[in-house]
């Protein structure tokens, strides 16, 4: 059963091997979701093609690859722009203003959520939490991070991205990658160039550290888990679960029949 180009087959038939070698044998079936991933390097998105190649590979049925392919929002159902520029709209960065970032380029693009551009360049998204609400606001292109962003900067961003211009991340990568390469990156193939390029963790997010380290201030010790050393704590599993005629009390009693 052939599924693309003879050529392109074997590429990503050797690439899914190298995939699944990753995982003890008899749990093939683990290796779909960086193998979706993979499909979605190949066709910017995951296609019919690639859901017939997952599933004949790992020995699942399209319905079974299908399933997790929509489950995930990072796999794309329909050909995806080559930059998916997602804004955070979620309570941090909404009101520092990504309610009205979003909206600015829903005018400059003429496009809205999880809409792209007739030129296939980009796909705008309204993004729920990027965990980087000491950046706020924040948008990410192809999972990179462009941090502390304004109207302004967003669309000088959109508009360096039509114009085949490189764009830099604020943390990461000098130069953010295509969608494409994005998806191949996350298959589980490193780019090894720009792997240690950049920050990760900026001033703002490690300040509560620096913070804690200057006061001499640390965490707590847990009682529970004191006891727990100590061996003072129920097995888990053994200590009864739900109020009186709860469903998990009745679950349980149901289970003891």
């Amino acid at each position: 059963m052939s599924f693309y180009p003879t050529d392109v087959e074997a590429r990503l038939r050797d690439e899914a091997a190298q995939i699944i070698a990753r995982y003890p044998a008899g749990h093939e079936r683990s290796a779909l979701l960086p193998m979706l991933h993979l499909v979605q390097s190949e066709d910017g998105y995951v296609s019919p093609a690639g859901i017939g190649l997952c599933a004949d590979v790992l020995g699942l049925t399209r319905a079974e690859v299908s399933a997790v392919a929509t489950f995930y929002t990072q796999y794309k159902r329909r050909p995806n722009g080559e930059y998916t520029v997602g804004v955070c709209t979620n309570a941090m960065c909404a009101v520092m203003g990504g309610d009205t970032i979003f909206e600015t380029l829903e005018h400059e693009l003429g496009i809205g959520h999880e809409e792209t551009t007739p030129d296939g360049k980009i796909t705008l998204e309204a993004l729920e939490c990027n965990a980087a609400c000491d950046y706020a606001p924040v948008i990410m292109v192809n999972w990179e991070f462009f941090d502390n962003q304004t109207p302004a900067s967003a669309k000088q961003l959109v508009d360096d991205i039509r114009a085949g211009r490189d764009i830099h991340p604020t943390r990461g990568p000098q130069v953010c990658p295509t969608f494409k390469e994005a998806s191949h990156i996350l298959a589980g193939f490193a780019d090894v160039e720009s792997a240690h390029e950049g920050v990760s963790a900026g001033e703002p997010t490690l300040w509560g550290l620096k913070v804690a380290r200057e006061r001499g201030m640390s965490a707590p010790v847990c009682e529970d888990a004191a006891a727990t050393n100590s061996g003072e704590v129920e097995k888990a599993g053994t200590k009864p679960v739900g109020r009186e005629g709860s469903s998990a009390e009745y679950s349980t009693k149901e289970g003891d029949k």
